[in-house]
């Protein structure tokens, strides 16, 4: 069963008496397997004996909506397709034309469910959509938490620094441990559709609507199934109104790749993750970020991958709650090393969206002692300065930066110690720190896969003193920590990386 802290009811609507199915709106959490959104609507389809329909749609009116982000879901969207082509669930993928063409169609799917699932996420656009649609149906709405190993809402108060996070993970954590979702949920056995997977007793595959051109000898459609083929295919993208400069890059999208890239994390790079992660060199990270991001992986799958590795128990955990990043799993130091990055430094950036809806994207969010260092050293001479075409364009002076920069624009993605560089380089070449922030926020979500994420929002603001304490003071950054380019060059192996991505 999924647990109740998990489960939210968006509006005041009741389950529909006479529903035809039970409908789950897949919006955050894309994925097929552990799944703790998919498994309720299972869960509530087997109790009501009514069959289970998917409905995975993707918009085009966004800020940031791009070719590249398009192709990386849609390469999910195959999967799906593939999986449930013969059942036991009825899926729908729906990709929107213009901005806007999909408005209606989830009020017009959820006139024939008995219940509404969706995913419950608490950053970018996603919380005003699904409160807007609690509003809008007339059946019962739920938003589910399968974002991570501790509930969103398992916590009472906002944490301001990863220690203080990591303490309460050490308290709150081992109660939720054991609460994971079902790697499959569909495989449990689902009522059928009446004529089978295929059939629709609501014309669905024509997706009737109640405007729209007509079709020859058929009812006004006003909404059409997604050809995921046709989109996929070379030059599919190219009639959307999205950003088709920003183009899709070689990493592929979808659960099917998301698996195979933690199988061969696990198997070939974990036993070196403390030691090679933070040198470009090395190759030794997860690279995970893109698929957690889109959902297409659940981090209770990747726990399970590693602590299946280490042939680890719950009875291995430490009976403390001190706060310390090793020793509390009981685990190899690699491994932990990278469960805190798992779970403590990807986990803070949920909480803090949970806790401060309103503002964790905005510049007033940032600690107190951040606002009056930086206020304090905003007239300090500035040893560059570039606006953000210049940064856009890879144009500084720093070669190591410029490769950074090079390898979010053509790959969507940045070593994570050069991504803290890349930062923190931004805000000392910058007229001001709310400058900086803009432009981060803007190359980052623009470029990175894993960009819009709570993560990608708490990397940001860690770059102008967000979960950190005060360090030394220095020019530009007050008492916020700097970092430079030739520290990092003298810390990390990264010859081959300025090679590849250099100029």
């Amino acid at each position: 069963m999924v647990p109740e802290l998990r489960i939210r009811t968006v509006n005041e609507a009741a389950i529909r008496p006479g529903g035809r199915f039970v409908l789950y709106w897949m919006v955050a959490h894309r994925r097929l397997r552990w799944n703790f959104a998919l498994q309720r609507a299972c869960e509530e389809a087997r109790r009501l004996r009514l069959p289970l329909m998917v409905f995975e749609p993707l918009r085009a009116g966004h800020r940031w909506a791009s070719a590249r982000f398009h192709q990386f879901v849609l390469q999910g969207m195959r999967d799906h397709a593939e999986a449930l082509r013969r059942g036991p669930a009825r899926y729908l993928p729906y990709v929107e034309p213009e901005p806007g063409a999909g408005k209606g169609l989830l009020r017009h799917l959820a006139e024939g469910a008995a219940l509404v699932v969706t995913d419950d996420y608490p950053a970018f656009f996603l919380p005003g959509m699904v409160r807007s649609a609690g509003e809008a149906l007339d059946v019962r709405l739920e938003a589910v938490d399968s974002n991570g190993l501790l509930p969103i809402r398992a916590p009472e108060r906002e944490f301001t620094t990863a220690y203080s996070f990591r303490r309460g993970l050490q308290k709150m954590l081992p109660a939720h441990l054991l609460q994971t979702p079902e790697p499959d949920p569909l495989g449990n056995g689902l009522p059928e559709w009446p004529g089978g997977a295929g059939a629709d007793p609501l014309r669905l595959p024509s997706l009737a609507g109640p405007a729209g051109a007509s079709e020859p000898g058929g009812p006004a459609v006003r909404w059409k199934e997604a050809d995921l083929d046709r989109l996929l295919s070379d030059g599919g993208l190219s009639g959307l109104p999205i950003d088709l400069d920003v183009g899709p890059t070689a990493l592929p999208g979808g659960p099917v790749a998301a698996r195979r890239a933690l199988v061969a994390f696990v198997e070939e790079r974990l036993h070196r993750y403390g030691e090679d992660r933070n040198h470009p060199d090395r190759v030794g990270g997860s690279g995970l970020s893109p698929w957690l991001h889109w959902g297409h992986l659940s981090p209770h799958e990747v726990f399970d991958a590693v602590a299946g590795r280490e042939g680890w128990t719950p009875l291995r955990l430490a009976d403390r709650a001190d706060g310390k990043r090793h020793g509390w799993w009981g685990m190899s130091e690699s491994t932990e090393a990278f469960l805190d990055e798992l779970v403590t430094w990807r986990e803070i950036g949920f909480n803090t969206c949970v806790a401060r809806p309103d503002d964790y994207f905005r510049y007033t969010s940032l600690p107190e002692w951040a606002r009056t260092t930086l206020a304090e050293h905003a007239e300090d001479a500035r040893p560059h300065l570039y606006d953000l075409e210049r940064f856009d364009a890879a144009e500084t002076h720093d070669p190591l930066w410029n490769a950074a920069q090079r390898q979010l624009r053509g790959e969507g993605v940045i070593h994570n110690y050069l991504r803290m560089l890349w930062g923190k380089k931004i805000l000392e070449w910058s007229p001001s720190p709310e400058a900086a922030l803009d432009v981060m926020i803007e190359l980052n979500n623009r470029y990175a896969l894993d960009g819009r994420d709570p993560n990608s929002w708490s990397g940001i603001f860690w770059v102008l003193g967000r979960y950190d304490r005060g360090w030394p003071e220095r020019p530009v950054y007050g008492k916020v920590r700097s970092m430079s380019s030739d520290s990092t060059r003298r810390k990390v192996d990264l010859n081959q990386y300025l090679e590849r991505y250099g100029l």
